[in-house]
């Protein structure tokens, strides 16, 4: 009886000890997540600006000509400051969400020669 009743005590706290140890770890990955969420948010309306001048590279670069190279480095610059700009204010705004930041790359200078592109709410990686 006596080794029984130990038993069960044991199985018992190996249970309850699993369980708190998972429910810390995806306390964890909340956090990490909201945390890298709210500061790509604050970083990204912070360096917006940016996607003007790294689309006028960009596009000089692609284009033989130095006119559409310019016209559409400004264009797309300016429609890309707007977004990274705005996925940084709604980024900050549901950052308690965990979700990925929109943008990708989700820093401006993670890829400073990747053209950017913007995703829906992503839950995996």
């Amino acid at each position: 009886m006596r080794t029984c009743v130990c038993l069960l005590m044991l199985c018992l706290s190996l249970l309850f000890s699993s369980s708190a140890i998972a429910q810390e770890s995806a306390t964890d990955t909340y956090f990490s997540k909201a945390g890298m969420k709210i500061l790509s948010g604050v970083a990204n309306v912070a360096t917006g600006w940016l996607e003007l001048p790294k689309n006028i590279i960009l596009w000089n670069q692609r284009e033989q000509s130095q006119f559409i190279g310019w016209t559409e480095g400004i264009l797309r610059g300016a429609v890309h400051t707007a977004s990274r700009t705005g996925s940084g204010v709604l980024d900050l705004a549901t950052f308690w969400l965990p979700t990925y930041p929109t943008p990708n790359p989700s820093l401006i200078w993670d890829d400073f020669y990747q053209e950017s592109e913007y995703l829906a709410f992503r839950t995996g990686g």
